[in-house]
């Protein structure tokens, strides 16, 4: 079983990170390849994903994190019907781990359906199956989730439609500040063609913050 791993980032897909621990190259599935760095932001320095390995007939997948917190969620995702490792790692994209645990013990099914792949159902048995799970998650994200926040309440910026006003939101509730989603934001503008879904425009944006971080 594998716990953690540590090492360097070798290359970056939009799905997954290749992280070089000693000379050998481990895929890793997560859910905004692009956001992981070392802490001190320098290029190259070592950084530590905590792990979650699946084992499938065809294939030994590995899905990393970039917090306990992180990994703890998504495990406590995996015990909702209907949820697998792709649509949790999708609803780890949406938002932080407090954000989104916030929003399932209020009951926010507003705020759980704006997150990719999920629907009305499942977000009503996300809540029926992991409230009771989540009473030792506190943060101050409960107030939020409890006003009703969610991911489509932020203001569109100057891209206009909603994938761009949920992307934007998406990387407010990650901690992005709203002038660094806006930097973003005009970075990205040239290459949409129309019609991108929030999460492909999610993940430009991820990409245009790295890329933006590491020319400082």
């Amino acid at each position: 079983m594998i716990d953690f791993l540590r090492g360097t980032v070798a290359h970056r897909e939009t799905e997954y990170v290749v992280l070089d621990v000693r000379g050998v190259g481990y895929r890793v599935f997560c859910a905004n390849p692009f956001a992981v760095a070392p802490k001190d932001g320098k290029d190259g320095g070592e950084v530590t994903m905590y792990i979650h390995y699946q084992v499938r007939e065809d294939a030994h997948l590995l899905f990393g994190f970039t917090s306990r917190e992180e990994q703890s969620l998504f495990r406590l995702l995996l015990e909702v019907s209907g949820i697998g490792p792709k649509v949790a790692i999708g609803i780890l994209a949406g938002g932080r781990p407090e954000t989104i645990a916030s929003a399932i013990r209020q009951e926010n099914v507003a705020f759980l359906t704006k997150l990719p792949g999920i629907g009305k159902k499942t977000a009503q048995r996300m809540v029926l199956d992991l409230k009771d799970k989540l009473g030792a998650w506190t943060s101050a994200d409960d107030d939020m989730a409890g006003a009703g926040f969610s991911l489509g309440d932020t203001t569109a910026a100057p891209l206009g439609g909603g994938a761009w006003a949920e992307a934007k939101a998406a990387l407010l509730a990650l901690g992005y500040t709203e002038a660094e989603a806006d930097r973003a934001g005009a970075a990205i503008k040239p290459k949409l063609q129309g019609g991108e879904t929030t999460d492909a425009v999610t993940k430009l944006a991820l990409q245009a913050l790295f890329q933006q971080s590491m020319m400082r």
